[in-house]
């Protein structure tokens, strides 16, 4: 597949739509699990990473000319993802992206454990569909 260059805006509010679904499923999850504050622990970390890889996929093929290297929310999906596939969970350094811990969505270094919680993920990702509509909107 060719790389993007925008995206129409129903397939973005489609695609966000899906997201905050998914997000809401976990809500039921949370509100139907025992009284037990640790019963989806587990579930919750290995959930939102494979919406972090999710959400990547999406829009896998965006232009990186137009992405950017300043370490936004697209940067930090698509490391995050990266290193979710291929690097045990750790987040890889991209020199050539500017990814800045301290600005960042998640605040992660180089080397980190990847640990996306539900309120991790919602930040990340409507920072990353912000972003995306910023720069990719048709």
């Amino acid at each position: 597949m060719l790389a993007q260059g925008t995206y129409d805006a129903d397939y973005i509010a489609d695609s966000r739509g899906q997201v905050e679904a998914d997000i809401a499923a976990f809500d039921n999850a949370r509100a139907d699990a025992d009284s037990d504050d640790h019963a989806l622990d587990d579930l919750e970390v290995s959930y939102f990473a494979a919406l972090v890889l999710a959400l990547e996929m999406r829009f896998v093929h965006r232009k990186r000319g137009k992405e950017g290297k300043d370490g936004n929310a697209l940067n930090e999906v698509r490391l995050l993802a990266e290193s979710l596939m291929t690097n045990g969970g750790r987040l890889l350094q991209d020199p050539k992206i500017a990814l800045d811990p301290a600005r960042s969505v998640l605040g992660l270094r180089p080397g980190d454990d990847i640990v996306v919680r539900y309120d991790d993920f919602v930040r990340l990702s409507r920072a990353f569909f912000d972003e995306l509509e910023a720069r990719f909107l048709d």
